[in-house]
């Protein structure tokens, strides 16, 4: 069996990532010119680290699915994104942000990881006001902050329309300097299809240019991932649709280990599925829990009323509403971490209590704070969210509650990495979402930005240079070595493939009967039997796919069906590996809700003492082979491990 080696730093918590730094390898500014560094993705994290490296002397490649960098991913939502800096005064530290992150991923997270993130938050603030991120500032010129699940303190940084977004145009500003001054080589419109290994490390990338179906060979010293995660293979999520986990997938398939695959976080605040025909769903900020209350009918009568369009929502009186989160968790109320919230959401749903007529959405009701506040503040706060709602929907959120139901937003599994964001592939890291990340199983509000960025700023910089140190004497590679010649065989092959079927399903017909399979049975709840059944049925799509489908055009040129395909083949896969590990980990603990394991009062009931630890996951060379769980212990030294309390 393979041995886990996570790299942590000896020494008191506070202190790890001091010393880690004190100790580091460096490169001198000469020599990191003669280093070359490919980073895929150009999200937060990908922008963010590309530009950071090429500042700091190295030659970047840098590779983007769109025609221009930009995120994929609506994790450039409205939200915010967190960091300690108490400007309220209401009892924040590095800390307290630390301890509400391990807190909020159920324990399943490594605590110096978790401990390193909340460290240097603080500095991804001050590094976007320099950018130029025009975040809220409260009338005395302090920036301002918002609070968001999972937290009793204010500080989510945020700016007006989508915070997300904004602090991509600072990351994206850094890097087209860096692109303009010729230390960034931009590839647009190429995806990664392949790594490739020379001699035990990973040495450049296998990338289809998407315009004209070129298959090209990319050299380089290391590899830096930063694509994402892999909500998609659900069909229905928050993500754009371009979003996909091949690259991560591939490296997988090439020896990187696979973590928590199983941990993926439902999103309480999104507009509930409309129609036949529907292939993204809309996120509302979380942001929106802060001033809005969360309620269904408590009588099944009224609720049934409202599922046949015979009452409105406005008729039902104050005492006959059931404020749930409030009822259930008083401590922190609408406030509760997302999986707790989307959970909750659900039972009451399940229960009858659904308030559309799917009966499948909860109300999220703005009239005590209209009321408390004036419109005027609500609209300030909450307006380009509210005309968004209006435009989807057709319903005034100033006059009748919004409806919301959870939806799969964000993978807290991925690619492990060591502490210095290294896979088990030397020379190939990953970063951001694309990692299994600092989270756990469950993912606060605002902290994808936060870790984004804090790889891409203000870890990776430092960690990828102790790799680099001792690699300077190695020359550049050439892309006709027998290696590179091998991986882009291969990648012709698959796709060779692919097209050899020549079936009669479409690509989008077999993605949805795999979100279908994925939400039924792998979804908000699961259970022994539902996940068992889910891989049968997750193995007949396989061959379904294998033997029916159908792609239009050609190899040649511009084909977004071949594209969707290649990602597809990758999403039912993942599919089967996310159901694997939920199977084998018999606890629930954040977004791994396993319905023979909870509470008598509907929580996650977690199994310490059987699954305290990292599930990680090896390639077995065959994706009709079971891969092997590896285990990684997690060790706590600062804190001790409770059960999760919300309520006081």
């Amino acid at each position: 069996m393979s041995k886990i080696d996570s790299k942590i730093p000896a020494g008191p918590l506070a202190d790890k990532w001091t010393n880690y730094k004190d100790h580091q390898k460096l490169v001198n500014p000469a020599n990191k010119r003669r280093l070359d560094i490919i980073v895929v993705g150009t999200g937060l994290a990908g922008a963010s680290a590309a530009a950071s490296l090429a500042e700091m002397g190295f030659n970047v490649l840098n590779f983007c699915i769109q025609d221009s960098p930009r995120r994929a991913h609506s994790i450039a939502a409205q939200g915010g994104i967190n960091a300690a800096k108490n400007y309220q005064n209401d009892g924040d530290s590095v800390y307290r942000l630390f301890y509400d992150t391990i807190k909020g991923g159920d324990y399943r997270a490594r605590e110096a990881n978790v401990y390193r993130l909340a460290e240097v938050a603080n500095s991804i603030i001050d590094q976007c006001v320099a950018q130029g991120v025009p975040f809220a500032r409260e009338y005395g010129g302090l920036l301002d902050n918002r609070s968001f699940g999972g937290a009793q303190v204010s500080r989510t940084f945020y700016a007006r329309g989508q915070t997300g977004q904004q602090l991509l145009l600072g990351a994206y500003s850094a890097l087209s300097r860096q692109v303009g001054k010729g230390s960034v080589k931009l590839y647009t419109r190429h995806e990664m299809l392949d790594v490739v290994i020379i001699d035990g490390r990973a040495r450049g990338i296998i990338a289809r240019n998407l315009v004209t179906g070129k298959i090209e060979r990319f050299a380089a010293h290391a590899v830096v991932i930063g694509t994402g995660g892999y909500g998609n293979a659900f069909f229905l999520s928050t993500n754009a649709m371009a979003s996909n986990g091949s690259a991560a997938w591939q490296c997988y398939k090439k020896g990187a280990y696979f973590a928590n695959p199983c941990m993926a976080q439902i999103h309480p605040t999104c507009i509930p599925v409309h129609g036949e025909f529907q292939s993204k769903l809309t996120l509302m900020s979380e942001s929106l829990r802060n001033d809005g209350r969360i309620w269904v009918p408590k009588n099944i009568e009224d609720a049934k009323k409202l599922q046949a369009g015979t009452l409105r929502p406005t008729q039902i009186k104050e005492e006959d509403r059931d404020y749930y989160l409030e009822r259930r968790y008083p401590a922190f109320g609408n406030l509760v971490p997302r999986d707790v919230a989307s959970r909750a959401a659900k039972e009451r749903c399940d229960a009858g209590y659904g308030v559309n007529n799917t009966g499948l959405a909860v109300f999220l009701d703005f009239s005590s704070a209209i009321q408390r506040l004036g419109k005027d503040v609500v609209e300030a706060r909450y307006g380009n969210l509210f005309q968004m709602y209006e435009k989807i929907t057709n319903d005034n959120p100033y006059e009748t509650p919004m409806m919301i139901y959870p939806a799969i937003h964000y993978t807290m599994g991925g690619i492990w990495v060591d502490y210095e964001l290294m896979t088990s592939v030397p020379g190939l890291f990953a970063i951001g979402e694309a990692n299994f990340s600092d989270h756990g199983a469950n993912r606060l509000g605002a902290s994808a930005l936060m870790q984004g960025l804090a790889d891409g700023y203000f870890v990776l910089p430092y960690t990828i240079q102790n790799y680099l140190a001792d690699q300077i004497t190695v020359p550049r590679f050439s892309t006709e070595l027998p290696e590179f010649e091998a991986a882009e065989q291969h990648v012709r092959q698959r796709i060779d493939r692919l097209f050899a079927i020549n079936g009669k399903r479409s690509v989008d017909s077999i993605h949805k009967e795999l979100g279908h399979i994925m939400w039924e049975y792998v979804g908000m709840g699961r259970t022994k039997e539902g996940l068992e059944e889910g891989l049968k049925q997750l193995k007949a799509l396989r061959e379904e796919f294998n033997s029916n489908l159908f792609i239009p055009g050609k190899k040649e040129g511009l084909n977004v069906e071949l594209d969707k395909a290649i990602h597809l083949r990758d999403f039912i896969l993942m599919g089967e590996l996310v159901a694997y590990d939920a199977l084998h980990r018999e606890e629930s603990c954040g977004g791994h809700f396993r319905e023979e394991h909870q509470t008598e009062e509907g929580e996650a009931k977690r199994d310490d003492e059987n699954f305290f630890y990292v599930g990680c996951w090896e390639y077995q060379g065959d994706d009709t082979k079971t891969p092997e769980l590896i285990k990684e212990p997690l060790e706590y030294e600062a804190i001790k491990v409770q059960t999760r309390n919300y309520k006081n």
